[in-house]
């Protein structure tokens, strides 16, 4: 284990730790599903399928993210990848406001990768923004301590911006994170938007029941040069 790698576990057990002695401003749970035909690397055919459990939740202390996929390709066995974000204020740390113009707060951020046989530990900085029309923009800059290839840097947005047309309500959502290259791997661009309709409004729901499409625009997927994903998968999601 890399030196870095017990810093981040002290980090995420705090946190965790944090968590259950703090105010929980906001919690959100959701189940989704998605069926696409051109992703790259995990299926000879390119067909898969994808459920993903995920959380997020707001504390006095800052802020959690936790999604777990549970890959199916159409010609291998399944497998899955999951993550586990949290991120300290240093607001709350310092009892101090260090809201200015956009920036909301900054925070120490923290990230689990988990899969099959690889275990990565990302560390950094985090800053919250203030974005007009955005539920929530967020900048995330990592140091990554990786299993099975050299350690990189990563920058990752990510953000959620609703809007309504006539009856209908939208949310345009996503992430984008970048990686730097080194000896064993290329520098990643992974840009994966999701466009949802909640059909949940319509059907009598109290929770959001969405309806829509996830893109993937991956350069150099899994830091495979020249390895690009285009890809467009059917997406059905339900917040509880």
């Amino acid at each position: 284990m890399t030196p870095q790698k017990p810093l981040l576990a002290l980090f995420l057990c705090s946190s965790l730790a944090s968590a259950a002695h703090a105010d929980v401003l906001w919690s959100d749970f959701s189940l989704s599903y998605l069926n696409g035909r051109n992703y790259e690397v995990v299926t000879p055919s390119g067909k898969m399928e994808t459920v993903t459990f995920e959380h997020a939740s707001g504390h006095s202390w800052g802020d959690t993210f936790l999604f777990i996929d549970r890959l199916m390709p159409d010609a291998r066995g399944s497998t899955f990848y999951g993550e586990f974000s949290p991120r300290l204020s240093l607001s709350s740390l310092g009892a101090s406001d260090l809201s200015a113009g956009p920036l909301k707060d900054v925070l120490l951020a923290g990230t689990w990768e988990m899969g099959d046989g690889f275990d990565n530990q990302l560390y950094g900085i985090g800053f919250a923004l203030n974005v007009p029309g955005f539920h929530y923009f967020n900048l995330n800059l990592y140091r990554a301590s990786n299993d099975n290839w050299d350690d990189d840097e990563q920058l990752t947005l990510s953000w959620a911006y609703p809007f309504s047309t006539r009856n209908a309500d939208f949310l345009l959502d996503g992430f984008l994170d970048w990686s730097s290259s080194s000896d064993t791997n290329a520098s990643e661009m992974n840009f994966t938007p999701q466009l949802k309709w909640n059909a949940g409004k319509h059907l009598g729901l109290k929770a959001s029941l969405y309806v829509g499409l996830e893109y993937s625009h991956w350069n150099n997927k899994f830091g495979i040069q020249d390895r690009d994903e285009r890809n467009a998968a059917l997406l059905l999601k339900w917040h509880f």
